[in-house]
């Protein structure tokens, strides 16, 4: 009896001070918590403002340019327009955007998704404000005037920008400076495609690449915020409308889409591999030939023009194909056909530096095989099969996950679009399969394979990127430090060639200790090609690995806290 009344006794002394530590808490951040969500909600009115204001300047550039006045038949209406009109649009479009990127960016190069997941990365959650304004700029005017690409990357970018504008005013440290940045990219996703469990799962998967339950509640504000402005301009209606509701024959159909998961993982890998090809190609051809860097897109704009006379469906974001597909307007030929050259096209259009996403893209090239094997698995099979629409919904969803490295929020996104629940089982199945199959030949997903060309290893994780983020001469030991290294010692190492750059990271550092098992490096100013290196200062291996450990600790912390 005494032993249950100490129990008893016990359990009520730990609920009592676990309501005093909550009240604590609330008193003490319990108002800065609300004043964040309050933030959270207003980027998440702003982003969504800035998708819709994209989504809108998209469409009435498109329908004045081609004269049309319903730019979701923009494939079907472009048949009857000049030939000479098709390849022009594309070409002049591609020399205003050249000439936009060339006036405010260093590179000539459009910002995008990869640019946010290294910003929130390494830059504290903010990205390039230039850059990225003129990169929707150019954006709006690729979609518009026949580019083969999406929507999203600019929207996220630019998302990213008014986050930045946030988080500088408030000062935010790196934390809050992600959350921020997951915000805006939520509410931007979730208002551009009416999907915000995908849009919120989106900003998680994607750009922070974490599921840290502090930063949960504020996404998701955000995320319905956005989602609330794309309603109060289109309804809740989805995206795509299907012909009928799926009928998965159950266990005995699972097998398809096993290897409908398959094909569409190698065919993500090819539109991935595609692209990277076609942006090595038009940089080599633009180093050999001594062509302007403002006029590459237009040079991917006479060819996208070319080969939008004969297959206009290669124009613009691509929705009306997609729906075509979804609904079973297609046949076989038709879908292998379009698949291939949507995947040219969109390989064109970001390899010439046009600007736009590959989401959009990667959701009609999924469509689009999906159709083809649903074509051919109910044929061969008609009484075991359901619906080859089905097999376009989950196409469509497996392409787009392997592409984006996003299986989850991909998987929530497919169904938010088009509003079917009920065939959850096939699409998770294609899904995963494609994703895993994918991850194997690329570095993870489109937007790390392109940071990775960058030299930027986000893909391995914190263990491999975080070196990046520390300088030499951050961490050294200065001349004056009592704790540093003898000037005669330095200077013996140094006519031995081996220093290492005030500039350089600790990533190229770690390795020389390694190499040489020293204790200490010196570090230098390299002032010229021929000059001396100026000594200053000893960068010490233990203070390295401290400084790498510490940054290890602190994002260990903020991933699950």
């Amino acid at each position: 009896m005494d032993k249950s009344r100490s129990f008893l006794s016990q359990q009520l002394q730990q609920a009592k001070n676990a309501c005093l530590e909550a009240l604590r808490v609330m008193r003490e951040r319990g108002l800065s918590q609300v004043q964040f969500w309050f933030i959270a909600f207003a980027i998440g009115i702003a982003a969504g403002f800035a998708a819709l204001l994209f989504r809108k300047g998209i469409e009435w550039l498109q329908a004045t340019l081609y004269g049309t006045d319903d730019v979701q038949f923009i494939h079907s209406f472009a048949l009857g327009l000049p030939w000479y009109w098709i390849v022009l649009l594309p070409a002049c479009g591609g020399l205003v955007v050249g000439i936009i990127l060339h006036l405010f960016t260093v590179d000539g190069r459009v910002r995008s998704v990869a640019d946010v997941i290294e910003g929130a990365a390494l830059q504290d959650g903010r990205v390039e404000t230039r850059a990225g304004l003129a990169s929707a700029v150019a954006s709006l005017i690729t979609l518009s005037s026949g580019g083969s690409s999406g929507r999203e990357g600019p929207v996220v970018h630019l998302a990213g920008v008014i986050s930045t504008w946030v988080s500088d005013r408030l000062h935010a440290d790196g934390i809050t400076g992600r959350d921020l940045l997951g915000c805006a990219v939520a509410a931007a996703v979730s208002a551009s495609f009416n999907a915000p469990i995908a849009g919120a799962l989106f900003a998680l998967e994607v750009v922070l690449r974490h599921f840290a339950v502090h930063a949960f509640a504020p996404i998701v504000i955000a995320s319905v915020a956005g989602t609330i402005i794309n309603r109060l301009e289109f309804g809740g209606v989805t995206e795509f409308t299907l012909a009928e509701p799926g009928a998965l024959q159950f266990y005995v159909e699972l097998p398809a889409f096993v290897i409908l998961g398959l094909i569409c993982g190698l065919v993500s890998v090819v539109l991935m591999k595609a692209i990277f090809l076609s942006e090595d190609f038009a940089n080599h051809f633009q180093t050999r030939t001594g062509l302007p860097r403002w006029l590459r897109p237009a040079v991917a704009g006479l060819l996208l023009g070319a080969l939008a006379v004969f297959f206009p469906h290669i124009i613009g974001v691509g929705y009306e194909t997609t729906s075509r597909a979804l609904t079973g307007q297609l046949v076989f030929h038709e879908a292998i056909v379009f698949a291939v050259l949507k995947t040219a096209a969109v390989a064109i259009t970001i390899g010439g530096r046009m600007g736009g996403g590959v989401f959009s893209p990667s959701l009609m090239i999924g469509a689009l095989v999906g159709l083809a094997f649903g074509l051919v698995a109910t044929g061969i099979f008609p009484n075991v099969s359901g619906s080859a629409t089905l097999y376009a919904l989950a196409g469509m969803g497996a392409v787009a996950a392997a592409v984006l490295g996003a299986p989850i929020s991909t998987t929530l996104i497919v169904f938010e679009l088009t509003g079917d629940w009920q065939t959850g089982l096939a699409v998770m199945v294609s899904v995963s399969l494609s994703s895993a199959l994918s991850s194997r030949l690329v570095d993870r997903s489109f937007f790390l394979s392109q940071v990775e060309r960058r030299g930027v290893h986000l893909a391995a994780g914190p263990q491999a990127y975080l070196l990046a983020m520390f300088r030499a001469g951050d961490v050294m030991r200065d001349l004056d430090d009592t704790r540093g290294a003898a000037t005669e010692d330095c200077w013996t190492m140094i006519s031995d060639g081996v220093y290492v750059d005030a500039k350089a990271t600790l990533e190229s550092a770690l390795p020389v200790f390694d190499r040489l098992g020293v204790a200490f490096i010196p570090v230098v100013t390299l002032t010229g090609e021929n000059a001396a290196p100026e000594l200053r200062g000893s960068l010490f291996h233990v203070d390295a690995l401290k400084a790498y450990n510490r940054a290890l600790a602190a994002t260990a912390a903020e991933e699950h806290s």
